[in-house]
């Protein structure tokens, strides 16, 4: 859908859109809210009636009675089916609201990674969140209530017509002076709303990066520089609302003021009318009393205007994400791999206009260990997630056991891959549930098992609560180590036969990297492994080792054959090991 299409679409576009199962229930509490406005204007009518029969000289108390208590009915069920409508509208957009957070989600799992990875968190937890709630009131009251307040108007002036054209005309005087003011006051709002959006969509990037960084921040002295910045963001945040309602303010008081003052128009003409006796008194007093609730709703429908723009600009940038281009890949697999082993044809791969893989050629047998090494840069995570199909290739293949992967479901080949990334993740549960999310099936008694097998076992235990402690946000109780222990063990529990280590031990120490090693010889018995490692050290009996450069393979072979074969290997090498050699130098003389 292109972004010409999206602009043209309107608030009820995008509420039928989403509303799906729900839009019988949005049209029901339309309906009651029809019906509310109906039983609402019958007072008016019989009030008008009421003074008819004063003036005509009935003094019958009773006909008064039993009028008002009609007119206290009318109102009664007028209360009923408004609260009817509200209650109908606010229950589905409740739900309505929950499918939408449930489909961004949903889609969020679906897109690629470097689509995800794009967007900024803070706008996306906004638009999940904050913008995705804010819209509870609007699309439950715009609905119905906009509907109702079109309809009054409508029903009445057609009541006044049958009653006299001239007045019905009349008391529509005002419109065209407050038209023009409401069209001055709302010439620029769509360009003026979405700068709003724009600078609080600043605001939060720049607070959630202050809040992210403030470790970096104190420790280089930056506060002052950082909180500057997010200080102009948040003025210039301000500024686009305050700037935006001053220039509102002369044509907001000209129409509010203007548009209801219907009897100065009514009042004068339809007295000249009634006294050269083209109007009798009794129409001219009704249509007096119908006037003044005729503009009211107007300016109420009117009133949502802000309502409408911010909706429908929230509901568009939900559509835009859920329009995102996914990952193709088939509900059912089309096919199933014969083998474990991996092949990538002339891999082509870019983000966004740069291409960074050209040409990709390799072979990974199945059950063997093969090592990517290279520069920074040089594209061997890129190529590691592709693998993992975090990604698509641009164009080539990747194929499994002689399969491409793009003709496999994702559930089918999720199942054949685990991957360990050197930036580890732990959701704010119990290290139990964290190693369990490899195999949700898993017991108590294996999830223990596998914590041995990975060596977490004894750490785990040493904490206050054991398995059921609570890694908190990211793991941020926990060590980076510890981390990447955890991570390692619910891959463990996957027991996939695909294992993937992005850089694994990076961020680890010494300690925690030979447990982990340790760990990973065990999980990679029988499997495909594929590690990406910057301690050459830790992959020299690898069965090969691929050396990539500039999105390219330069050479591949094992160690012994690479040191002989390849310069850049060979200078990684030797800089691997002289600075092992520094470090067990100093660590050495500190001790």
């Amino acid at each position: 859908m292109t972004a010409e299409k999206k602009k043209q679409k309107g608030i009820l576009d995008y509420i039928f859109q989403f509303a799906g199962e729900y839009k019988g229930v949005y049209i029901k509490s339309v309906v009651y809210a029809v019906i509310g406005v109906a039983f609402s204007l019958a007072p008016y009518i019989l009030m008008g009636d009421m003074v008819k029969k004063l003036l005509s000289g009935d003094r019958t108390f009773n006909t008064y009675l039993i009028e008002g208590l009609v007119m206290a009915a009318f109102w009664i069920l007028r209360v009923i089916f408004h609260t009817l409508s509200t209650n109908t509208s606010h229950r589905t957009t409740f739900k309505l609201i929950g499918n939408v957070r449930i489909a961004l989600i949903d889609k969020l799992s679906r897109l690629p990674l470097g689509t995800v990875q794009g967007m900024p968190s803070g706008v996306l937890k906004n638009i999940i969140c904050e913008r995705t709630d804010s819209m509870e009131p609007i699309l439950a009251h715009v609905l119905p209530e906009f509907t109702a307040n079109i309809c009054a108007p409508i029903m009445l002036f057609i009541y006044i017509m049958t009653i006299d054209w001239r007045m019905a005309l009349l008391s529509l005087a005002t419109l065209p002076i407050a038209g023009i003011a409401m069209i001055w006051m709302f010439k620029d709002s769509g360009a003026r709303f979405q700068k709003t959006q724009d600078t609080t969509k600043e605001l939060n990037d720049t607070a959630v990066e202050y809040i992210g960084g403030i470790e970096v921040i104190k420790a280089f002295g930056k506060a002052e520089s950082s909180y500057q910045r997010f200080a102009d963001a948040a003025k210039e945040n301000a500024n686009s609302f305050i700037d935006w309602m001053k220039d509102c303010i002369v044509p907001f008081s000209l129409g509010m003021v203007i548009a209801p003052a219907t009897l100065l128009s009514v009042l004068p003409i339809g007295a000249i009318f009634t006294m050269n006796g083209s109007l009798p008194l009794p129409d001219f007093i009704m249509i007096v009393v119908l006037s003044c609730g005729l503009i009211t709703p107007l300016i109420t429908v009117m009133s949502y205007n802000d309502d409408v723009t911010k909706a429908t600009s929230i509901l568009g940038e939900i559509d835009v994400i859920l329009e995102l281009p996914e990952l193709v890949r088939p509900e059912v697999s089309k096919t199933a791999s014969k083998h474990y082993g991996i092949e990538l044809s002339d891999v082509r791969f870019g983000y966004d206009e740069k291409e960074i893989l050209h040409g990709i050629n390799l072979d990974i047998p199945e059950g063997s260990v093969t090592a990517l090494v290279g520069p920074s840069g040089s594209g061997k995570s890129t190529i590691a997630r592709l693998i993992a199909s975090l990604w698509d290739v641009d164009s080539g293949s990747i194929k499994i056991g002689g399969v491409d992967i793009r003709e496999l479901s994702l559930s089918d080949y999720n199942s054949q891959i685990a991957y360990v990334s050197q930036e580890s993740f732990l959701f704010d549960t119990s290290i139990r549930e964290n190693i369990r999310m490899g195999r949700p099936s898993a017991s108590d008694a294996e999830v223990e098992d596998i914590a041995k097998k990975s060596g977490c076992y004894d750490f785990i235990m040493e904490l206050e609560d054991g398995f059921d402690t609570i890694v908190g946000g990211s793991g941020a109780h926990l060590s980076g180590g510890e981390r990447q222990r955890i991570s390692v063990a619910r891959a463990m529990m996957k027991n996939s036969p695909i294992l993937i280590l992005d850089e694994a031990t990076a961020y680890t120490d010494p300690e925690n990297e030979a447990v982990i090693q340790n760990s990973v010889s065990e999980l990679s018995k029988g499997k495909t492994l594929i590690v990406i490692a910057h301690r050459l050290s830790t992959i020299i009996d690898s069965d090969q080792i691929v050396v990539i450069k500039g999105g390219t393979v330069k050479a591949k072979g094992t160690h012994s054959e690479l040191l002989d074969s390849c310069d850049l290997y060979r200078n990684m090498w030797e800089a691997h090991v002289y600075a092992k050699d520094t470090d067990e130098v100093e660590g050495g003389e500190l001790s």
